[in-house]
Formats: C-alpha cells, sequence, structure tokens
C-alpha cells in the first residue's frame, strides 16, 4: 500500500483510538475489545511498556486490514524501531525533523501534531500527510474551525480530550477524523474482565461517528 492509501483509510475510519496504558497486558486486552467492536486502527503509544514488540506482534497475527500505528514518536530512530516491528503510520505530538522523509520513502503516512497555525502549516510543509491538533481540549471545536478556516486543505485530526459527547461539534468544526484516547474504554469493565461491556462502550464511538456529517 501507498502512503496515500493509508491516509484514505484511515480518513473513512474516522476514529483513531489512542491508547495509554501502564501494562501491555491492559492494552493488549483493550485492543482485543476494539476489534471485536470493529474499530479499524489502534494507535500504539510509546508510552506503553513494550510497545515496539506490541506493534510487531499486532502486525503478525491480527487482521492483515487492520491498520497499527505507532504514536508518541518523537524522533527517527525511534520511527525505525517502529517501522521494523511493521507499524502502518506514524504520529508524533509535534514537529518532528525527518519523520514525513522516513514515512514516505517507506510508503507509509505521517500524523504530525501541531497546534497553532505557525506549527500546523510547519507540519503540513514538512509532509505530514494529516496534521494532529494536539492538545485539542486546549483550544477545542472553534480553534479547529478558525484553523480550518485558514488551511481548507489540510488534513485535521483533533487528539485529547474528544469525547462521545463532543466529537460531533468537532466534526462539524471541520475534523477530518478524530484521535480518541483511553475514554474509549471502560476502564473499571476492563479491569473486571467484563469484556462484552467494554466492546459495547467503544461500540457506541463508532455508531456515533457514522451517524456524523463532516463539515
Amino acid at each position: 500500500m501507498s502512503a496515500k492509501v493509508v491516509s484514505e483509510q484511515l480518513l473513512a475510519a474516522r476514529i483513531i483510538p489512542v491508547l495509554r496504558f501502564a501494562s501491555r497486558a491492559d492494552a493488549e486486552s483493550a485492543i482485543d475489545c476494539l476489534l471485536a467492536a470493529g474499530f479499524a486502527t489502534i494507535e500504539v503509544t510509546m508510552t506503553t511498556p513494550d510497545a515496539v514488540s506490541l506493534i510487531g506482534d499486532l502486525r503478525r497475527h491480527g487482521p492483515s486490514t487492520f491498520l497499527v500505528g505507532a504514536g508518541t514518536v518523537l524522533d527517527v530512530d525511534m520511527a525505525r524501531a517502529c517501522l521494523r516491528a511493521g507499524a502502518d503510520y506514524f504520529v508524533s505530538p509535534g514537529f518532528v525533523p525527518g519523520l514525513a522523509e522516513l514515512a514516505h520513502a517507506a510508503h507509509r503516512p505521517c500524523l504530525m501534531g501541531g497546534f497553532t497555525p505557525s506549527e500546523v502549516l510547519a507540519a503540513h510543509r514538512a509532509g505530514a500527510d494529516i496534521v494532529k491538533v494536539f492538545p485539542a481540549s486546549t483550544g477545542g471545536p472553534k480553534h479547529l474551525a478558525a484553523m480550518r478556516t485558514v488551511y481548507p486543505h489540510i488534513p485535521m485530526c483533533p487528539t485529547g480530550g474528544v469525547t462521545l459527547d463532543n466529537m460531533a461539534d468537532y466534526f462539524a468544526a471541520g475534523a477530518a477524523a478524530v484521535g480518541i484516547g483511553n475514554n474509549i474504554i471502560d476502564a473499571n469493565a476492563l479491569a473486571r474482565g467484563d469484556r462484552a461491556l467494554v466492546v459495547a462502550h467503544a461500540r457506541q464511538f463508532l455508531d456515533a461517528a457514522r451517524g456524523i456529517t463532516r463539515a
């Protein structure tokens, strides 16, 4: 696949779950539930214990159509390790020199972070296929809408503070996709092993996203 095809798949998925767990076991359980709920992708953040190995296992044993992203990528060395593990795309919270070049050389897309108008433009000009507007909660949907006014050609994915209650507001403001953190998982249900409830909770997000029209 090409970077363009993977980017289109991410935008079609509409939601990129971004999980941060203190243990690999919890992350694996949550990802299993997201797969069962019907999600098309997961972003494994580098703050997850043994994250690179987890990416490799997901890529080797997960469905071939399921996209596994490497998140919180802070430098190209980290990106190379994730690439060797089989990551399908790379996500950074801010500007990372050389990340887009590395990703595109491997036919993978890059989602680079930016918050201010200058940062969003810099990420786009550096080759980001999608700009991750982070932390989204700091500015909210109005901040995203203002950026879309001046950058209608830049696909943006607000992440950080997007919830089931405000997701529609971000799409109405012009989000091309949204990144949703741990609130996509019912942590109490996960802790007590209630897989059915975790799956049902996560599926609410997919059902809501499918019913929302983008701006």
